[in-house]
């Protein structure tokens, strides 16, 4: 999810050990909120400011509620601090990832239902096989999307100094999507917050959902919205119809834009191709 933000507190440097962990400081009188933490000390105060700035970007009162009611996820922290995987070669990733698995099933997927996938190629020039590779490689074609409640994971990593930037802006939009009934504080996604089939964060979601199916709302958790939106989405970010997506090519690099480990890329592009043979 690419290179940890740097983090501006504003404040004299030997004072910024402490804000991060957590503590209001006072100065001169004045409290100073607490920007970010990395422990669960601070989350309860950093949550008054947070609904502050949450409000002013848009959030009602449903979801305002669901910000207060949130409580600090250690399980989220303690799973974004040992990604492992990402650090495999790409025959040990592909070998713990089930490739070999998500290729046959999905080469079936396709032959079964052919004229679906044809019709996002038609509408976002993004080809089935890459579709298909992220569909099995995010949920294993949706089998399991996740067991943690998505609002206070996002929400406490947009707290956790790591990549707190980073996140913010996604934990509006898991606020927004409660104001609007997309998803409800008790929704379940990964322990980064994911979304639905293909796991998107609830920035992206809001942004670049999209009503596939045609029923009048975007459900996450609808296969067909799912695939629609996620192809919208490398649309969006600069996929360019009928061309390759093999390493070194343009589409390649957009696939950075879904996924910022190289070796993801690399094995999203090896399946979809094997897929798309």
């Amino acid at each position: 999810m690419g290179q940890f933000p740097e983090i501006s507190m504003r404040l004299p440097a030997a004072l910024k050990a402490t804000a991060l962990s957590g503590v209001v400081l006072v100065l001169g009188g004045t409290a100073l909120a607490v920007e970010c933490g990395n422990t669960a000390s601070g989350f309860e105060q950093w949550k008054s400011g947070f609904a502050s700035d949450a409000e002013r970007a848009g959030v009602g009162p449903a979801g305002l509620l669901a910000l207060a009611k949130t409580r600090y996820a250690g399980a989220t922290i303690a799973a974004d601090r040992n990604q492992k995987s990402f650090r495999y070669s790409l025959e040990k990733f592909m070998q713990i990832r089930g490739a070999s698995t998500i290729i046959a099933q999905g080469r079936n997927k396709k032959s079964r239902n052919p004229a679906f996938y044809q019709s996002l190629e038609r509408i976002y020039g993004v080809p089935a096989g890459i579709l298909i590779a992220i569909h099995g490689m995010e949920t294993a074609f949706g089998s399991f999307m996740g067991d943690s409640n998505v609002v206070p994971a996002i929400v406490t990593l947009a707290y956790d100094c790591r990549r707190s930037d980073f996140f913010r802006p996604h934990a509006i939009g898991a606020l927004r999507m409660v104001d609007t009934g997309s998803i409800t504080p008790a929704t379940k996604g990964a322990k980064h917050g994911e979304l639905g089939h293909t796991q998107f964060l609830p920035g992206n979601a809001l942004e670049y959902g999209v009503d596939g199916n045609g029923d009048g709302r975007i459900d996450f958790y609808n296969q067909v919205d799912a695939l629609a939106s996620t192809a919208n989405y490398l649309r969006a970010k600069g996929w360019k119809p009928g061309q390759p997506y093999h390493k070194g090519t343009h589409n390649y690099a957009v696939l950075k834009e879904w996924n910022a480990a190289s070796v993801y890329q690399e094995t999203l592009s090896i399946m979809g191709a094997q897929i798309d043979r």
